[in-house]
């Protein structure tokens, strides 16, 4: 299953990259907001050199939501299907 891409507003990305610069741990500010340390890592980079941009299009803090929230339940589903192997697997050599 792939990941859907997710837009985020100039905003967000700002008020990240700004916890970021005020001594938060990259890692940290990633798991909370739900993101990708890497993508973190590059609104970073981008604001420091002044090229951070928003979405290409108007994204609504719904829409935004409900993409975090569809990335998570992917996630989650993942997480799942692993344990519910996992399980099987040691139930297996229980018997």
């Amino acid at each position: 299953m792939k990941i859907p891409k997710q837009a985020y507003t100039l905003e967000f990305k700002e008020l990240a990259v700004k916890r970021v610069k005020d001594g938060q741990s990259l890692a940290g500010v990633a798991k909370e907001l739900g993101l990708v340390e890497q993508t973190l890592r590059n609104w970073v980079k981008a604001a420091a050199a002044g090229q951070l941009a928003g979405a290409g299009k108007a994204v609504t803090p719904e829409e935004m939501e409900l993409s975090r929230l569809r990335a998570e339940n992917l996630r989650l589903r993942r997480e799942l299907e692993i344990i519910k192997k996992a399980a099987a697997y040691f139930a297996k050599d229980a018997l």
